[in-house]
């Protein structure tokens, strides 16, 4: 009986540590984005990855404090994640559009708010404000105040001007 106080009370330790670990994280990350070093919506983004990461660490330590076998588990994560990534293989375009987003997220030029011109063609020109950089798609609002989704694979692979790039080098000159 005593050995089930000692695994309730790492269990309570470990939910607590998580609880700060979890509210630090969020605190640091909120002192950043008011700082300006990143964009409001990219904060967003970084707690639900930190959040998701830290519940992930401290279910698989409290399983542990309760005896399951590192093997076992080891199988089970192992089995979880491939059937994920058989999902994802069968699904090409979501993985593509996953990894685009990473890409756009920490390396494209192009932000929140900032206006756009993509180039389609020679004759062709899509035009409008960044309105959201998700997980699979780009949202787009056009001159007409119409809603225009672009995934991410698609978006990532054509040629883009950008309108507000170009005025904030003008602007600085």
């Amino acid at each position: 009986m005593e050995l089930n106080y000692l695994k309730i009370a790492e269990t309570l330790a470990i939910i607590i540590a998580y609880l700060v670990i979890r509210s630090l994280s969020s605190r640091i990350i909120d002192k950043t984005k008011n700082e300006k070093l990143i964009q409001p919506i990219r904060s967003v983004i970084i707690k639900r990855a930190i959040n998701l990461l830290l519940l992930i660490v401290s279910v698989i330590i409290i399983l542990l404090i309760w005896g399951v076998n590192e093997s076992e588990l080891a199988v089970f994560v192992g089995s979880a994640l491939t059937v994920v990534g058989v999902a994802l293989f069968a699904q090409w375009s979501i993985l593509s559009n996953i990894t685009s987003s990473i890409i756009i997220f920490f390396n494209h030029p192009v932000k929140l708010g900032d206006e756009i011109q993509i180039l389609e063609g020679k004759d062709y020109v899509i035009e409008g404000k960044v309105k959201d950089l998700g997980l699979f798609f780009i949202s787009l609002e056009t001159k007409d105040s119409d809603d225009l989704t672009i995934p991410n694979s698609v978006f990532i692979s054509k040629s883009i001007v950008n309108k507000s790039h170009q005025e904030r080098e003008k602007i600085s000159s």
